[in-house]
């Protein structure tokens, strides 16, 4: 059998604030492009945002301690980039 503390262990080459990122791109890329290309945007897309923003206070509690100033400079960066890729995206809407 395996020891206990190998579940434990955890990966430090890559920060978890790389992962809550490319997780937030991820998911609302796809998001948009499926319920809000539409001049109306669909009700299920603000689920999926509630969802998410869950998501990551979750994820922000969980490993707190590192969360450092830079990476939290990051993130809010990283939001922002969100807000305007929303933008992008919905400019080029089409009728449905």
């Amino acid at each position: 059998m395996l020891p206990e503390d190998v579940y434990k262990r955890r990966h430090y080459g890559t920060p978890q604030s790389f992962y809550l990122i490319a997780v937030n791109y991820v998911v609302m890329a796809l998001t948009i492009q499926a319920f809000a290309s539409c001049p109306q945007i669909n009700w299920f897309f603000w689920v999926v945002l509630a969802v998410l923003a869950a998501y990551n206070v979750y994820k922000i509690r969980r490993d707190r301690e590192e969360y450092d100033k830079i990476r939290i400079i990051a993130y809010i960066i990283s939001v922002a980039g969100l807000a305007i890729m929303f933008f992008a995206f919905r400019s080029g809407t089409q009728h449905c």
